[in-house]
């Protein structure tokens, strides 16, 4: 599960602000297309010259060093890792120093769903998790099909970023497909620079990147429903509680 974060960041000044109408955006295309489609996506989301500030921030965690092996959950023995996800990956809050930028995206996306407000079926988010930043570092690296959230831990909207100037998915691939619960057809998305994608977190919406021959950067973050972060919250104490009950009466 995605370590926890406050929401709701202040949304900071955009220089082109002016122009863009949130509000706008939440109630006429973010929502409608995802409770009739179950993802939708913008494209020109910031901008050239924010987006070029975050892909730099992303660009120099990952030549410090920041970006360590994505993490795969469950018991995988006799299963190459790399096989089955191929990024590498940092939790970053937005607050660090050098990563302002990356704060800002997320200020702004925290408005969107704000924004989005009750519409969003029964979800009552009110906390999302850390930015993940991730490289797939083009060595035909990828993410094979799986689900954000399988288990009910609260993750109920998934949001991702892309950081990819002059991306040519028949040359370097790295698609997100996703195959939408119920249909016949799947989604193609191009992790194009500028691009911010939305989609549920849960079994409706299972999703693979396909192998990449490029460096390709992204930032996604998971936002909760309250209600079943705090059930999940209380099953995992309990589950520690159980283990730590039977580890004193074993010894």
């Amino acid at each position: 599960m995605p370590p926890g974060a406050p929401l709701y960041l202040p949304v900071m000044p955009l220089k082109h602000s002016s122009t863009v109408d949130l509000e706008k955006l939440a109630l006429e295309h973010i929502t409608p297309q995802l409770l009739s489609s179950g993802y939708c996506y913008l494209d020109n989301f910031l901008g050239e010259e924010v987006g070029s500030r975050v892909l730099e921030q992303v660009w120099r965690l990952h030549k410090d060093g920041a970006l360590k092996d994505g993490q795969l959950a469950g018991d995988l023995h006799g299963v190459s890792k790399k096989h089955l996800r191929g990024d590498k990956i940092a939790w970053i809050a937005g607050t660090e120093e050098g990563c302002e930028a990356i704060g800002l995206v997320l200020s702004v996306i925290d408005r969107l769903v704000v924004l989005c407000g009750t519409r969003l079926g029964e979800y009552y988010v009110k906390e999302r998790s850390k930015a993940m930043v991730a490289c797939y570092p083009g060595n035909g690296a990828g993410y094979v099909r799986h689900v954000d959230n399988p288990t009910g831990d609260g993750r109920c909207i998934t949001c991702i970023y892309y950081l990819n100037k002059n991306w040519d998915a028949k040359t370097h691939g790295g698609i997100l497909r996703i195959f939408p619960e119920g249909g016949s057809r799947v989604a193609d998305i191009e992790p194009l620079f500028d691009r911010l994608l939305f989609f549920w977190s849960d079994r409706r919406n299972p999703h693979e990147v396909q192998p990449s021959y490029a460096t390709r950067y992204a930032l996604t973050v998971w936002y909760f429903d309250a209600h079943e972060r705090a059930e999940a919250k209380q099953k995992f104490k309990r589950l520690n509680e159980s283990k730590h009950d039977t580890s004193t009466k074993s010894s």
